[in-house]
């Protein structure tokens, strides 16, 4: 669906980038579409040469010019940036946020409660466009939004819509996840090495296996207690190692990752 839309990004950053390119490379709309406002002139150079997009000066020329304006800025300098595109935003105007834990409340705050907002947390994998997202509208939100925001964010991965106060679980499973997952990997590699592997092939039999672990789950659509199921003959090698992890409380340690990551987003976000 070409040139649906003329958006207007407000910061060029890692997740800024991965969005342009998402939209781009999806063919949502096309790259004379999408404008920036990047204070960083070597980043906003960099986004023009590559892709193809629009660098603007200010808040005033972005609101004038895109109807949906994405914030894709540091939470620390969010009150200075609300400060400064509320006078420009309209009532036709949709705002949508990816600055991790700044409530709506505070974004309705600083750009007026009659605005059409909806926050996204994503995670950093939709640098690669295999990102998870998930949105929440708030109430002045239309259906519409949400259909234009979920093309957006399905763009650069997957999406899943919840109500507000879940995006603390969101930050807490999808948000760190990958960090979870990256430590994961590295201990595998280190279990290849202690088992004898050079570390170069420890890493590339590990990076497929866990790649292709998540992809046959996403594919298959079985249930992950299934499928380990089928790679644990009895009396074998996985379940041998099944077993250690479970006493080593692998399981239990996974859960409260999340949820102390959990609780640490709804503490940042008071």
């Amino acid at each position: 669906m070409h040139n649906f839309y003329t958006i207007g990004l407000v910061g060029g950053g890692q997740m800024g980038e991965a969005l342009i390119r998402g939209m781009i490379h999806s063919g949502l709309t096309a790259a004379g579409n999408i404008m920036v406002v990047e204070p960083d002139t070597e980043r906003a150079a960099h986004l023009e040469r590559e892709y193809g997009v629009r660098p603007l000066a200010d808040a005033a020329a972005l609101a004038a010019s895109c109807p949906v304006l994405i914030l894709a800025v540091k939470p620390q300098i969010m009150d200075k940036v609300l400060g400064a595109y509320r006078k420009h935003l309209t009532g036709d105007h949709l705002v949508i946020s990816i600055a991790a834990g700044i409530p709506i409340r505070t974004l309705e705050k600083g750009l007026g409660s009659d605005k059409r907002i909806v926050r996204v947390m994503p995670n950093t994998p939709a640098l690669v466009l295999a990102g998870a997202s998930a949105l929440s509208p708030n109430s002045r939100a239309t259906a519409a939004d949400m259909a234009t925001v979920r093309r957006i964010f399905s763009a650069v991965g997957m999406c899943v819509e919840v109500s507000e106060p879940l995006l603390d679980a969101v930050t807490g499973l999808s948000g760190s996840g990958p960090g979870y997952v990256f430590m994961f990997i590295e201990a595998l590699i280190d279990g290849g090495v202690l088992a004898g592997l050079p570390r170069d092939t420890a890493e590339k039999l590990v990076l497929q296996t866990v790649y292709g672990a998540a992809k046959l789950a996403i594919e298959s659509g079985e249930p992950a207690a299934v499928l380990k199921g089928r790679v644990t003959s009895p009396g074998g090698t996985t379940i041998t190692g099944l077993q250690v992890l479970e006493e080593s409380g692998f399981r239990g340690a996974i859960m409260t990752a999340v949820e102390a990551a959990a609780d640490k987003s709804r503490e940042l976000g008071q």
